[in-house]
């Protein structure tokens, strides 16, 4: 799934999972879609590193509790079961 379509090639694409998913999303479109803030306020989620609950409510978001780094691409941001955890430790760049 080398190509999302929108021009450029990031590894991954929109329908990756874990860390893949978190590091697309994060490059998608020169880095900006990913504080972009998703439609209807957010999806309600708990943290898959520490279980904290917690709204992600742009494409990449960090846990409050713990940091741990979660996402979801366009396409699939329509339910928090598609959102993504990039692993215990990962830091974005």
């Amino acid at each position: 799934m080398g190509n999302c379509g929108c021009g450029h090639s990031a590894g991954a694409g929109p329908f990756a999972e874990g860390r893949d998913l978190v590091e697309f999303v994060s490059h998608a479109h020169g880095g900006t879609l990913k504080n972009q803030s998703l439609p209807d306020g957010g999806l309600p989620t708990a943290c898959q590193g520490c279980g904290t609950a917690f709204t992600l409510e742009t494409f990449v978001a960090r846990c409050p509790e713990c940091g741990g780094v979660h996402a979801v691409s366009p396409p699939r941001c329509g339910d928090s079961a598609n959102i993504q955890f990039a692993g215990t430790g990962y830091q974005l760049q």
